[in-house]
């Protein structure tokens, strides 16, 4: 991810840690264009959101899949902060 991907994606993660899903959404929105990789953050993020929003947390299942579509890196953090 460029830099610029990277900080949307963070903010992205670190909404849906505040548990803002529509910030969450708004935030990876704005790049989801870009690229097939982001799409799948999209998607990752989208499916986060809905459960906070449904369930007020968000399953394992969706964070491993975060995790898995994010990679090794420094967004790993994030995810794991959430857990």
């Amino acid at each position: 991810m460029d830099d610029t991907l990277t900080a949307t994606a963070r903010q992205a993660l670190e909404s849906l840690g505040r548990g803002d899903p529509t910030a969450a959404r708004m935030a990876i929105a704005s790049v989801a264009d870009r690229s097939d990789d982001v799409w799948r953050l999209a998607d990752a993020v989208a499916l986060a959101a809905a459960q906070l929003e449904r369930d007020g947390e968000i399953s394992s299942a969706a964070l491993d899949h975060l995790a898995d579509t994010i990679g090794p890196g420094p967004l790993q953090d994030l995810v794991d902060a959430m857990r």
